[in-house]
């Protein structure tokens, strides 16, 4: 019997988790053929989402949590999630705010039977989407299509079940500042596309804010191109050629000309408004790619566990010594698996 793990960041979704979990009850419950466990990671919620998560486990013993000591983000609670499923022959990973159709997951696993090692989903349409949020999405999956080499799909989710040969290879991965989807797709293992249509979040908020998802977007870009350098450098080429032949314009007409067009003050700020805007950009780019280095270089844990339910107590993912992620020293399973 094939065993398939669903990992679900949980961060502020305390009123979704009953019902998340009563869809995947129901849809599981129709696929026998496969043994199933639900893994939770608690991505420091400041909400009741743990004590949901806690009657759960105690209740089912398919379900276990991972409390994290603080909120470190959604690409590193995917990632926990992956790294405690190695038993696992696939991995599903899914939202917990009820966007993600649990009702897709039989569809995931027949393509996935029919040898697909990744299968993505795309989001055809969303309710109530804001339009700054989708345009931006369009534009995003445009640009890195483009700049990263990667076969990145517009408006495909998180929501995507991944076999164990590439959870296995995801764990040689240590990067810190990551994109968790945009490494899945740089591996380039056998992919296939199920179109889905999302309902609008019925409760809670979007735990993405327009200023995480620009975080996101920066760090996936500097990630996996050297374009923006690259830019930068060209750049410098153009302003310098263009700031040189307007200097020599205005220098010639200065010296030449018995009608002075530019004084030598215009000439100098010209110059120096090309040269210093070249300049910030320039150091501010490098600075970006600096800043990644410096977080790489410092090597502090990728996560820290606080808490683990439901785990066996000898259970420690062996991924954990490439990363360097922090485990309690004891973990005090509410409930032992069955």
């Amino acid at each position: 019997m094939k065993r398939i793990t669903i990992v679900v960041p949980v961060y502020r979704e305390a009123r979704n988790l009953e019902r998340l979990h009563e869809r995947l009850d129901a849809v599981t419950r129709e696929l026998p053929d496969f043994s199933w466990e639900y893994l939770f990671v608690n991505d420091g919620s400041p909400d009741d989402s743990l004590e949901v998560l806690r009657r759960m486990a105690e209740r089912d013993a398919r379900v276990k949590v991972i409390d994290f000591s603080r909120n470190f983000g959604k690409e590193i609670a995917l990632t926990a999630g992956v790294h405690h499923a190695e038993h696992a022959d696939a991995v599903i990973c899914m939202d917990a705010d009820l966007q993600h159709p649990p009702e897709l997951i039989p569809m995931l696993c027949k393509e996935w039977q029919h040898g697909a090692e990744i299968v993505a989903t795309v989001r055809v349409s969303i309710d109530k989407q804001p339009l700054l949020r989708r345009m931006g999405s369009h534009f995003y999956y445009w640009l890195m299509a483009r700049i990263s080499g990667l076969d990145m799909v517009s408006q495909t989710t998180d929501f995507r079940l991944y076999d164990h040969k590439v959870v296995a290879a995801f764990r040689q991965a240590t990067e810190r500042e990551r994109m968790f989807r945009g490494i899945m797709d740089w591996m380039g293992f056998r992919k296939v596309y199920v179109p889905f249509r999302a309902d609008a979040r019925e409760e809670g908020e979007a735990g993405y804010s327009y200023a995480k998802l620009w975080g996101l977007a920066i760090n996936s870009i500097t990630s996996f191109s050297l374009l923006p350098l690259r830019l930068t450098g060209y750049l410098g080429v153009v302003i310098t050629a263009m700031s040189g032949l307007l200097l020599t314009w205005m220098l010639g007409t200065y010296l030449l000309s018995d009608r002075y067009m530019y004084t030598p003050l215009a000439i100098v700020v010209v110059a120096n408004t090309f040269l210093i805007g070249i300049v910030l950009m320039a150091i501010g780019m490098v600075a970006l790619y600096i800043g990644t280095i410096h977080t790489e270089v410092v090597n502090r844990p990728l996560y820290v566990v606080r808490e683990r339910l439901n785990f066996s107590p000898e259970t420690r993912p062996a991924s954990l010594a490439s990363v360097r992620a922090v485990e309690p020293a004891s973990s005090p399973p509410s409930r032992p698996l069955a």
